[in-house]
């Protein structure tokens, strides 16, 4: 049953496996989906759907396989002004044959053109005509288990075009993160050792098995010293200029790694534009606040992991040439692309994350050093797929 809807689901990406299609069918044989499309909707999502971030995918796809979305656009002006204002007639008409119709979605759209072209003033409960309440298919507030909601709010959450609305849009994998979400994909940023000067307080379950296995079950425990994350962090924002519209989301970065208490040290510099002779220590990149770059790349072993976070778009001078740098008002006596690829010969594990979306690197203002830059250090988009991609990548061995 709707086999070629599983193939349509699979070519929007989503990974639905045959075992889920067959609980699927199995759960419909049954009556689990009820008989209307909002019931099979509701079905479909939990047995064929296994993210959240994967629900605004499956949403576009549904919406599209069956042709259903009736947007603000196709409906008049005048509907609209009683549909948003509703007088409602609690009153159930009997079931007729438009209810049977709208259980076929086609008809429905069919006849919901026809009482467009026909209906001429407003109307509250009946059974026929685009209004409030009654039994009729189309319009809010009414009783009919299937049809197409115009206006207001669903009050039975049974329309046949929940999937057009798309409410799951910031459950995706592609959206740009907030603080919580930076957290967590931090965490991941692991590498343990209980190679440390501790006392043994860690109690070692394996190990405790074991021993009491072989102490003919009387229990033993086997205790070992705590582990502890390795990993140290230096983190390189790009700050004002054209960065600016991206200063609440590089804002949460900031907080959301030096909340973490799991790295054995973290760091913070700043820069505009690209990396030359001064790092700044504070974020308005104010003069006389900053340190000699030269004295970051001496000072900090090539173990630490190296994150920037930047737009990479400026003018080509900026990072192919040597000269005065009107922000800072210093003479670079090397360019920006040499200090770039200092810092990535000194710390083979770096990367940069980059707010804009990927699709766009190409084709906007700073494509040029975007590309650049993208040659040095491996590039991500600044979103959950992203960050768990960079981050793999800092944790790799090459």
């Amino acid at each position: 049953m709707f086999i070629d809807f599983l193939y349509f689901l699979r070519a929007y990406g989503l990974k639905v496996s045959l075992n889920e299609w067959m609980s699927l069918s199995a759960a419909l044989d049954k009556g689990l989906g009820g008989s209307s499309l909002t019931g099979f909707y509701y079905l479909c999502r939990s047995l064929a759907v296994n993210s959240e971030s994967d629900f605004d995918t499956f949403d576009a796809a549904f919406a599209a396989y069956f042709e259903g979305v009736v947007s603000e656009k196709d409906i008049p002006d005048e509907f609209w002004d009683w549909l948003n204002d509703p007088r409602i007639d609690s009153e159930k008409g009997p079931e007729d044959l438009l209810s049977q119709l709208a259980k076929d979605f086609d008809e429905l759209r069919r006849m919901f053109e026809e009482r467009k072209k026909e209906q001429k003033e407003r109307h509250d409960g009946g059974s026929y005509w685009i209004g409030t309440g009654g039994t009729s298919v189309f319009g809010h507030g009414g009783y009919n288990e299937a049809g197409i909601r115009v206006g207001g709010e669903g009050r039975h959450g049974r329309a046949v075009q929940i999937a057009g609305e798309r409410r799951f849009r910031d459950f995706r994998r592609d959206n740009i993160i907030d603080t919580r979400q930076f957290e967590t994909a931090f965490r991941k940023l692991r590498q343990y050792s209980s190679r440390v000067d501790a006392a043994k307080t860690e109690l070692d379950i394996d190990e405790t098995i074991e021993e009491t296995s072989s102490n003919a079950g009387m229990l033993k425990l086997v205790y070992e010293k705590p582990r502890k994350n390795t990993i140290k962090l230096l983190v390189l924002f790009d700050s004002d200029g054209s960065m600016l519209p991206y200063s609440r989301l590089t804002g949460r970065l900031f907080h959301a790694v030096s909340r973490s208490n799991h790295f054995k040290d973290t760091k913070f510099y700043y820069f505009h534009n690209c990396i030359y002779e001064k790092l700044y220590t504070d974020p308005r990149c104010r003069r006389g606040r900053w340190v000699d770059t030269d004295f970051v790349l001496k000072n900090l072993g090539s173990e630490y992991r190296v994150v920037f976070v930047g737009d990479a778009a400026m003018a080509p001078s900026e990072l192919e040439r040597k000269g005065g740098n009107a922000t800072i008002g210093l003479p670079n006596e090397e360019t920006g692309r040499v200090w770039l690829e200092r810092f990535k010969k000194k710390y083979p594990h770096s990367i940069w994350l980059n707010p804009i979306g990927e699709e766009s690197w190409s084709r906007i203002f700073g494509q040029y050093t975007i590309g650049k830059i993208a040659e040095i250090f491996p590039m991500y988009e600044l979103t959950l797929d992203g960050l768990d991609k960079g981050i793999k990548r800092l944790l790799s061995n090459r």
